[in-house]
């Protein structure tokens, strides 16, 4: 049964980072209202007042009081609802982690960025260097149902992106570079996080998701020109 908590959500259903705080709330059980946002604009007048230093999703408002970044929200979410943790208890754990979080986050997801948004040498130097961050992030799931073990928890949560948005991010982006004979281990668990009720439940169609990534190549072409 969820708890009753003076929660709001600031997000969009198309983001990733808005996500993981959608399945945060709802694998601790927390209510919470969520108000959408136009995931083409940053020009909300109450995203810009919670959020006035990037003005983007998601933003958190519990008890009057706003949070921005995602991986800041989760260790508050962590923090005030201790009950059904999505950390790891042992304090090296929770310190590998936070430390698999940021490179996916960082290095991982830029270079996702570089493959998707380039051409040419650069593209394929960055589609290397994917390939590079997914050997890696097989190596940590090896033996396991999930990177949490037997249940998601905090690094399944950053790294859900992978198991869904990032097929379209390849796409569209015109490059491959999850090859399941390659990475068994983490295409099992890819298999496994998306079928999580939580997750299945909230994910965007895939005509949803296309769309926006292609109304980012777009933008970034008419920039470019």
């Amino acid at each position: 049964m969820e708890k009753r908590a003076d929660v709001k959500l600031l997000g969009t259903k198309e983001s990733i980072f808005t996500q993981r705080i959608v399945w945060a709330l709802k694998l601790k059980g927390i209510c919470y209202e969520f108000i959408k946002q136009d995931f083409s604009s940053r020009s909300s007048p109450l995203l810009v007042e919670l959020n006035p230093v990037y003005n983007k999703v998601p933003v958190i408002v519990h008890a009057g009081k706003s949070l921005a970044e995602s991986l800041v929200i989760l260790e508050y979410i962590e923090e005030i609802w201790p009950f059904n943790p999505i950390f790891p208890v042992d304090p090296f754990e929770r310190a590998s982690v936070r430390f698999w979080a940021k490179f996916i986050d960082g290095k991982f997801y830029e270079a996702a960025k570089k493959a998707f948004f380039s051409s040419g040498k650069t593209k394929a130097e960055a589609v290397e260097s994917v390939a590079e961050g997914l050997h890696l992030l097989e190596g940590q799931i090896i033996g396991k149902k999930f990177f949490g073990g037997e249940k998601i928890g905090y690094l399944d949560i950053i790294a859900g992106w992978i198991a869904y948005w990032f097929q379209y991010v390849e796409e569209i982006g015109e490059f491959k570079a999850m090859d399941t004979r390659k990475y068994p281990y983490l295409h099992a668990w890819i298999n496994n996080f998306i079928q999580v009720p939580i997750v299945q439940e909230s994910l965007p169609t895939p005509d949803v998701v296309k769309a926006a990534f292609s109304g980012f190549k777009d933008a970034a072409a008419l920039a470019g020109a």
